[in-house]
């Protein structure tokens, strides 16, 4: 039986997301980004081709590594200017009905009780379609503007990861019975006291005595997708993840990452198969083979190296204002997406790339790989990293919004769907029923272990 292949748009609320400098493109339409009109025509797109999730990245800070100053993330519009990315998803899903919504969002500034208020929300606004990206944040830049001197170590950062999810799971999961909320008009009872529980939480890093202010949603706990790829984020994705986003570079790093991903769950005590693994590509596909390259030439004219090294420096925590262009890139310690620099060390074991060949590289589509060619052409491609890797899918980025929606939604996906690999039409269900699994968190979910 062919393995399904799970497909999420990767985007961003700001004027460019991984493909610098493309904003200027004449039939970019990124500038759009503060138009509400724009996102709700983007969400029809995506739906109409059956993808599975928009999942939208976010970042609580400027790109500001790179020489020392905002100055190039300013001025090359380097996923700035940025809004919130939760603001759209109500609009987005007024006007869809099967099409799920991630959003990114930190724990390292913002208390756990009124983000579970807003994530509970947006799971009734949506009708359970709502998932959540769980990052612990990266940019100095965000740190220090929270009141703080920087950020805290790569793993001290999960250690609080841990105890924020544990409040927002005693919130959603624990607060409310299922049968609290009456509306009992005749008896005068909205909810039942006696029904409704204080979470009594006190931890090293969080003090929440109360309840939850909201009733319970659909889905309770949304969707939990974990991006970290370094040993302490494997951990926490192993614990917590019902998805888990990496950008591996090629085959045989993405197939080894999948492989510790599968261990890493089946040491947690969790089947190997209860998390979606998606990785990072952004496609180019046109009719044919040639109108696709062109297409790509095309774009490589309006990328910007100077703005990915800008992104590479905020990901990284390196300067890369400070190394030659021809000095190489080797294996180094940072205290930012770890992932990141381990991602380019080991692509190619043995291979030592260059400052620029990194730069050319991430200038289309940041840290993952591009496929380019006609829906044949694309779909062999991601059939064969799905088949070789054991992969579950793909966060498809954008080189040219919408245009790349367009083309994924026209061309590509009735290739996939011809082959089998694709669906033709949304489970019912909320956002984890459409995904495979329940209506709500799995029992072997640290979520599920926290109900009374």
């Amino acid at each position: 039986m062919t393995k399904p292949i799970a497909i999420n748009a990767f985007s961003m609320n700001t004027i460019s997301h991984l493909s610098p400098g493309t904003w200027r493109h004449p039939r970019d339409e990124g500038r759009r980004y503060v138009d509400l009109d724009y996102w709700m025509e983007v969400a029809r797109t995506l739906e109409r081709g059956k993808i599975d999730v928009l999942f939208l990245a976010d970042v609580l800070g400027v790109y500001d590594v790179y020489g020392g100053s905002p100055a190039a993330a300013i001025r090359g519009g380097v996923q700035f200017p940025l809004n919130d990315p939760l603001a759209l998803i109500p609009a987005m899903a007024s006007v869809t009905e099967h099409l799920g919504f991630a959003m990114t969002a930190a724990v390292s500034y913002e208390h756990p009780f009124p983000f579970a208020r807003r994530m509970s929300t947006l799971d009734h606004l949506t009708k359970g379609r709502v998932g959540w990206n769980v990052v612990t944040g990266y940019l100095n830049s965000g740190a220090v503007n929270f009141g703080v001197s920087g950020q805290e170590a790569h793993d001290r950062r999960y250690d609080i990861a841990e105890e924020y999810l544990e409040v927002c799971y005693k919130l959603w999961e624990r607060s409310w019975e299922d049968d609290a909320r009456s509306a009992d008009a005749a008896g005068d009872v909205v909810a039942d006291p006696a029904r409704v529980h204080p979470i009594a939480h006190r931890g090293e890093f969080f003090q929440v005595p109360g309840i939850h202010l909201s009733e319970p949603s659909p889905q309770r706990t949304p969707v939990i997708y974990q991006a970290g790829a370094s040993a302490r984020g494997v951990r926490f994705a192993a614990a917590h993840g019902e998805g888990v986003f990496v950008a591996a570079q090629t085959k045989a790093a993405l197939a080894r990452q999948v492989r510790g991903l599968r261990e890493a769950l089946a040491a947690a005590g969790r089947p190997t198969d209860s998390a979606k693994v998606l990785n990072q590509q952004t496609v180019i596909v046109a009719e044919t083979d040639a109108e696709a390259h062109r297409l790509f030439e095309e774009y490589l004219l309006y990328a910007s190296t100077e703005g990915a090294l800008t992104l590479l420096s905020g990901w990284t925590g390196i300067d890369f204002a400070e190394l030659g262009m021809e000095s190489t890139f080797e294996d180094q310690e940072g205290n930012a997406i770890q992932s990141v620099i381990q991602a380019f060390s080991s692509a190619d074991p043995g291979r030592s790339w260059s400052i620029r060949e990194i730069a050319e590289h991430v200038r289309i589509g940041g840290d993952g790989p591009v496929l380019v060619g006609s829906p044949t052409t694309v779909a062999d491609q991601l059939e064969s990293w799905v088949d070789e890797t054991d992969v579950d899918g793909f966060n498809l980025a954008a080189a040219v919004v919408p245009e790349a929606w367009t083309q994924i939604v026209d061309l590509l996906v009735p290739e996939l769907q011809k082959r089998g690999r694709h669906k033709v039409d949304y489970e019912p269900g909320t956002l984890r029923e459409k995904l495979g699994g329940g209506a709500r968190v799995a029992p072997w979910h640290p979520a599920a272990r926290v109900r009374i």
